[in-house]
C-alpha cells in the first residue's frame, strides 16, 4: 500500500507549484495584532505533538474564548483542565516534542496556526494567568513561538463546516455511550447507564483542573 511515494521536498516540488510571496509574507516569528484578536475570540484549539517514535498526536483543547494565554509576543501557555488522563499531549511533550497549535474562532473561516516548543510547566505566574472561571491548572503547556499564520477559507468553504445545512442528521453518527460500550464488550442495554456515567463524570470535572481527584 501507499506506492509512488514522495520523500523530498524536491519532489514534492516537481507536483507543487511555490507558494505566492503574499503567503509567505503572512508568516511571523511573533505574534502580532491580528494573531492575539484570534486568540482572544477563540473557545477552542487542538494541539499537535510528536513522541519520541515519531509518530504524531492531536488533541483538542477548549474553554471560555481567551481560555489560552498571551504572556508576550512569543509565548503562549493553555492551563491543562480535566481529560481522559492518557497523558498524549503532555507526555510527548516532556520527551521533547515540538508543538502546533491550532485556534478556531465558531463561524469564522480563517484559522491561526502557531508552531514552537513545548514545555510543560508549574510556575506560578503562568499558571495564575491561565485560571479559567476561576479554577487555577496544576500544569500549563508552555509554548514558545517560533512561527505563526493565518490559514485561508479553503478548507472551510470546502467542508461547509460552520454551515448547519451542511451537518449530517442527527443519530448519524452512533452516541459516545455506545462507543464506549462496545468497546468494553457490553449489550446495547448497558448504553443508558453509560451514557449517564459519562454525564455524570462531565457535571463533576468539566472545569477541574487536571491531575484533580
Amino acid at each position: 500500500m501507499f506506492e509512488n511515494r514522495l520523500t523530498s521536498e524536491a519532489e514534492l516540488r516537481e507536483v507543487y507549484r511555490p507558494a505566492m510571496d503574499a503567503i509567505e509574507a503572512k508568516i511571523h516569528s511573533s505574534l502580532d495584532a491580528h494573531a492575539r484578536a484570534h486568540i482572544e475570540l477563540s473557545p477552542f484549539v487542538v494541539v499537535g505533538t510528536s513522541a519520541p517514535d515519531g509518530t504524531a498526536d492531536v488533541s483538542p483543547k477548549g474553554g471560555p474564548p481567551g481560555f489560552v494565554a498571551v504572556l508576550d509576543d512569543n509565548h503562549l501557555a493553555i492551563g491543562d483542565l480535566s481529560g481522559n488522563n492518557l497523558l498524549d499531549t503532555l507526555t510527548n511533550i516532556a520527551a521533547g516534542s515540538g508543538v502546533g497549535v491550532m485556534f478556531f474562532v465558531p463561524g469564522n473561516e480563517v484559522t491561526l496556526r502557531v508552531n514552537g516548543h513545548a514545555c510543560v510547566t508549574t510556575d506560578e505566574a503562568v499558571l495564575d494567568a491561565c485560571a479559567v472561571r476561576d479554577r487555577r491548572p496544576k500544569t500549563a503547556i508552555g509554548v514558545t513561538i517560533t512561527e505563526q499564520f493565518m490559514h485561508c477559507a479553503k478548507s472551510f468553504r470546502r467542508s461547509g463546516l460552520w454551515d448547519p445545512s451542511s451537518w449530517p442528521a442527527e443519530g448519524s453518527l452512533a452516541s459516545l455511550g455506545a462507543i464506549v460500550a462496545d468497546g468494553m464488550g457490553l449489550d446495547a442495554e448497558a448504553v443508558p447507564a453509560v451514557e449517564e456515567m459519562l454525564e455524570q463524570d462531565y457535571a463533576a470535572t468539566l472545569w477541574m483542573p487536571g491531575g484533580d481527584a
